[in-house]
């Protein structure tokens, strides 16, 4: 019975100096073992085997990156203001054995380089500077943390400022600053708005006012071409069909009863020319006038007669009553309508294989 209660406490004191043997390293960890307190090794991932009792693990580190934020800071300015400055820090033990023996706590020395680094950079630098150069700042801050934790077995991977605290007093005049800037970028704006919207408009005033012009200046132009070109028209018409001067004569007379016509026409002139107008269309149609009847009396053959000797019809010899104008109108659109007559029935007779002539019109028809 003793026998073998000895032999189950060392069959089990076997068994734990097999486990105790054994050691199971995971991924990207690495276990530091001290001999009689003293660095032996650095256990691998994986199936490792130590002495029991002899061999002991000292400490055990993750190889991932990680991430440590430290606390907000106080850092004092270039323009002597003091503002609070968070950091994040990425880094990676890439030497277990350095990390364990070369610092007594890597963290807190890494906390304390960073806030030490900070206000040796931040301490150069202005406020506008300091929130505007967060890039440099990371750089420097990794370029000197990386030289000093590289013989602690640790690479700093990547160094970030996550805030920049001004105190609330700068705060305040930040914020009227940028309130003031926001309204002058608004103002001045507007004022460019307005300056474009006036220049356009004086554009759009000058284009209209040129096309008008030079529409204007097309439509007198087509106006005096068209107005020429039926002047041109008449004229060769007039000459092609050879206009003598009777026909001449009865468009002048044709067209002097239209001068009376108006509601304000008080006073009217007869022309000059008028007495050779009708002279000439008397002397035109006097053959065919005595030959048809002659019926005028005593009194028109005098007046006849000084027509053809050469005094003006109308003229008033001493002793008679001078004309009123509106009689001297009537007494020549009465003899204008006699001449218009004459006229007609000659062109009649003389063109009557071509057709009836047309009816002259009113020039205020034409």
């Amino acid at each position: 019975m003793g026998i073998d209660i000895l032999f189950i406490v060392i069959a089990v004191l076997v068994v734990l100096a097999v486990i105790s043997t054994v050691r199971i390293v995971p991924q990207a960890r690495a276990y530091n073992i001290e001999r009689f307190g003293r660095y032996q090794r650095t256990l691998q991932p994986g199936l490792n085997f130590i002495i029991p009792v002899v061999d002991r693990v000292n400490t055990k580190y993750d190889l991932r990156e990680q991430v440590f934020s430290s606390k907000p800071q106080p850092v004092i300015t270039e323009d002597n203001l003091v503002v609070n400055i968070d950091t994040v820090l990425y880094y990676q033990i890439t030497d277990p054995r350095a990390a364990a023996y070369e610092v007594a706590n890597y963290l807190a020395a890494i906390d304390q380089l960073t806030v030490t680094t900070l206000r040796n950079v931040i301490g150069g630098m202005d406020l506008e500077r300091t929130l505007t150069s967060r890039e440099e700042i990371n750089s420097m801050l990794r370029g000197v943390l990386d030289d000093a934790t590289g013989k602690w077995g640790i690479r700093v991977n990547r160094v970030e400022i996550k805030a920049i605290d001004p105190p609330p007093s700068i705060k305040e005049a930040m914020e009227k600053q940028m309130r003031a800037e926001r309204d002058k970028r608004a103002v001045v704006l507007h004022a460019e708005g307005e300056r474009q919207s006036r220049i356009l408009t004086a554009e759009g005033a000058r284009q209209q006012a040129i096309l008008e012009a030079q529409g204007d200046q097309q439509a007198r132009i087509l106006r005096a071409d068209g107005e020429a070109q039926s002047i041109e028209l008449v004229f060769k018409a007039v000459h092609a069909n050879n206009a003598d001067p009777k026909l001449l004569a009865y468009k002048y007379l044709e067209t002097l009863p239209h001068l009376a016509n108006g509601e304000g026409n008080t006073f009217w002139v007869i022309p000059g020319e008028l007495s050779q107008a009708v002279q000439n269309v008397s002397k035109a149609f006097s053959a065919d006038a005595g030959a048809a009847a002659p019926t005028g009396s005593a009194e028109e053959d005098s007046e006849a007669e000084g027509v053809q000797g050469g005094e003006a019809p109308g003229e008033l010899t001493t002793g008679q009553r001078r004309e009123t104008p509106t009689e001297a109108a009537g007494h020549a659109a009465e003899i204008a309508a006699q001449a218009v007559a004459s006229a007609r029935e000659e062109a009649a007779a003389a063109a009557g294989a071509a057709g009836p002539v047309p009816e002259p019109r009113p020039r205020d028809q034409e």
